[in-house]
This record gives structure tokens, sequence and C-alpha cells, in this order.
């Protein structure tokens, strides 16, 4: 793994207020983006040229007959493996799914009682799953636009959610202090403990091993045997003086190349940084620092 020339770092404009969530299609050529604009300028800024594609403008309350986009604060999406479908949570506790090459919007799912914070497709399958700050998880089949289950446990708000080829999924739960891990066959939950703070994000690695980030500041990495941390970086990203009281900076964002031993986390300390998971996913090792 090479630093990034940070000359060779680009940056595409068009959202008016901030971006809350992104993903990038399968193919690698298309980047989907939404942010608290309402606007979901979502499906196709070409990564090659930097160009903005395709715009679904949001509106406002009021508007909702008239407007294919959301009308509240588009907070997660997700897309699927073949590239096919893009899925879109808001404030709203409205779920939207378009087709991701044509912008169309082909469903909305509606049965979460507040705000949708994370979306992730089943690897392979048109299996999605979403979480909400009503703390449960639900799981639908969108190529028949079904409602399939829900899924009770968290005792918090759920802050993030992830998902590979098996039929589970990884959860954040906020300030419950909890991952969980959701077997949907055997209707069955693991609870993982080890973080002091809110847990406000999570990504799988692999089929066995995940990573998390709270606001205390740390960053966990953890094997799906083990109930504790295998390993945790304290203050991750340093500590910063807030009003005169020295504080870490929270973790906000985690990522992983999956199937790998690489890890990035993001934070306002004006860097990502990359971490090697080593001895055996035992360790976290800082790599560098990507200035932004």
């Amino acid at each position: 793994v090479q630093p990034p020339d940070p000359a060779s770092i680009r940056v595409l404009r068009g959202h008016q207020l901030p971006v809350t969530c992104l993903v990038i299609s399968p193919d690698d050529r298309f980047i989907f983006s939404a942010s608290k604009d309402g606007s979901l300028i979502k499906c196709k800024w070409d990564v090659e040229s930097g160009k903005r594609l395709c715009v679904v403008p949001g509106g406002k309350k009021v508007s909702e007959e008239r407007h294919m986009g959301h009308v509240s604060q588009v907070l997660c999406m997700a897309i699927s493996s073949d590239g096919k479908y893009l899925a879109t949570g808001d404030r709203n506790k409205l779920i939207m799914i378009w087709d991701a090459a044509t912008c169309k919007r082909l469903h909305i799912f509606t049965g979460h009682r507040d705000t949708v914070s994370g979306l992730s497709f089943q690897k392979g399958t048109h299996q999605l799953y979403s979480a909400s700050h009503d703390r449960c998880v639900k799981v639908w089949n969108v190529a028949e636009n079904a409602y399939v289950e829900t899924l009770f446990g968290h005792q918090d708000i759920i802050t993030g959610l992830d998902s590979l080829s098996r039929e589970c999924c990884v959860t954040s739960g906020g300030r419950d202090c909890t991952v969980r891990l959701w077997k949907i066959p055997e209707e069955s939950q693991l609870v993982f403990c080890g973080h002091q703070g809110s847990i406000d994000c999570i990504q799988l690695i692999n089929e066995e091993h995940m990573v998390s980030g709270a606001d205390d500041g740390s960053v966990a990495l953890w094997g799906l045997t083990r109930k504790k941390p295998l390993a945790l970086a304290r203050q991750a990203h340093g500590m910063q003086d807030a009003q005169g009281l020295q504080q870490p900076y929270w973790i906000s964002a985690v990522a992983a190349l999956r199937n790998s031993d690489l890890l990035a986390t993001g934070s306002h300390s004006g860097t990502v940084k990359l971490w090697k998971c080593s001895e055996g996913f035992r360790k976290l090792e800082p790599l560098w620092d990507i200035p932004l």
C-alpha cells in the first residue's frame, strides 16, 4: 500500500449542504451521493471525468406528491452487488429503491417508526437490511418489493449497519454500547461489548472480522467468535482541546478493504488514518495519515 499523492486527490462539488453518504458502483465507474439538502444527487458522478451525470431534486415536506426524491435529509444508501438497485434512507422514516442505471424511483418501503440510519444489501442477492433510530433492523426483498421481517434487540438508536455474503448483518447500537451480529435464518443475535462511548460506525472486514468506531475516540477490531475486541486503539485520531478540556477526536467513519488487512478511519481531525490488522487480527498498527 502506497500513501496517495495529495495532489492526486480530486474534489467533486455540487451539494449545498453536508454530504451524509455515498456509494461507488461495483464496476467503480459511478459515485452516488446524497446530502442534508434533501436533493439526492443520485447516480452518476462519473468517476473518470468528475462530471455530475444525474440529479434527483428533493423538495420540502409539503411537496411529497410532486417529487421523485426525498423531502428530508438522506442519511444512508446502499447499492446491490450487481449494480442494479440503489437504496436510500431518510429522516422521514422512508426507504426509496432506485434503478441505478436510469435514476428512476422504483418503490418506497415504509415501516420504520423513526429515522432510517443504515442500509446494506446482502452480497450476491437483492435482500436489503435496514436499521433505524426506532432500534430495530428490518429485512426486505427488493426484487419482489416485499417486507420480510423485523429484528429487535438494541436498547438505543442503531447508528450503523453492514453485511457481506452470509445471511446475517452487523449493527452498532450507539449509546447502548453494543455491537450486534444478527443471524437471520436462526433468528438469533450475538452481543459484543467493548467501547466506552456511543458506537457510531461499523464495517465487516471479512466474514469473520469487523471494525467499529466510537465517540470515545476508540477503534475496535472484533472477531465474530469473541465477545470482547481482539484489538482496541484508544484515542485513535489523537486529542483535541475543546473549551479548555482535552477530549479525544470522535471516530465518525470506518472502512475496510474487503478480505484484506487494511482499514481506514475518519474523524474531524482533518485526516483519514490507515491501519494494518497485524498478528492475525490481534493488533491494530497505524500506517499513515491522509491529509484532507
